[in-house]
């Protein structure tokens, strides 16, 4: 099981998020610099070892400055300890300084082979979900509905999360939690499952 390490990461994963975010064309948002909370999410234990894979909920708190609802996107993250090769450029979220394990590089996790491998096999019942912050404590609240990937099948990660029951598939999707500024619970579909193209 992964351990969480209870130290710094200059920049922070929010900053690096903040800077990287609005570029992407997922973004609908407004704000150039949005002010990013942190709303939930839960992490995924790598094997080897080697990748450290975090899904964070942020929710965008400029939005009801701007007259719309916040809004909530999911990251899917993967922390190395050197750089990935034969990804996009996007790909690289940033560089941060870890207080325990020093440069680790941060990918957008849906270019990097080992975080996709295992949001699969939690889709096939074959992973447990991980608290976001607490070392070796599973998340219960990461539920998964309906058809496994498969042959045929792929799975899509999205972006900007829906409540659940506005997102149904006729195949199996993921469902987790986040909280909303104002304290309320949110929770949506983070993953689907569909037909390959």
């Amino acid at each position: 099981m992964a351990f969480i390490h209870r130290t710094t990461m200059k920049p922070t994963k929010l900053e690096l998020l903040t800077e990287w975010l609005p570029k992407q064309s997922w973004y609908v948002g407004d704000a150039e610099t949005p002010e990013l909370l942190k709303a939930g999410g839960f992490r995924l234990d790598d094997p080897e070892g080697s990748v450290g894979i975090e899904f964070m909920v942020v929710v965008d708190a400029t939005a009801p400055e701007q007259g719309r609802e916040p809004v909530a996107y999911l990251v899917p993250m993967a922390y190395r300890g050197a750089a990935l090769g034969g990804v996009p450029a996007e790909a690289l979220i940033g560089t941060s300084e870890h207080g325990v394990l020093g440069t680790r590089w941060i990918y957008d996790g849906v270019h990097d082979p080992v975080v996709m491998a295992r949001l699969s096999a939690l889709l096939r019942g074959e992973a447990i979900p991980q608290h976001q912050s607490e070392s070796d404590t599973p998340d219960p609240s990461v539920v998964m509905h309906g058809t496994a990937p498969g042959d045929g099948l792929d799975v899509h990660v999205n972006r900007v999360l829906r409540p659940a029951d506005e997102a149904p598939t006729p195949y199996g999707h993921l469902v987790a939690g986040w909280t909303w500024p104002n304290g309320a619970a949110g929770q949506g579909v983070v993953a689907t499952v569909a037909p390959r193209p």
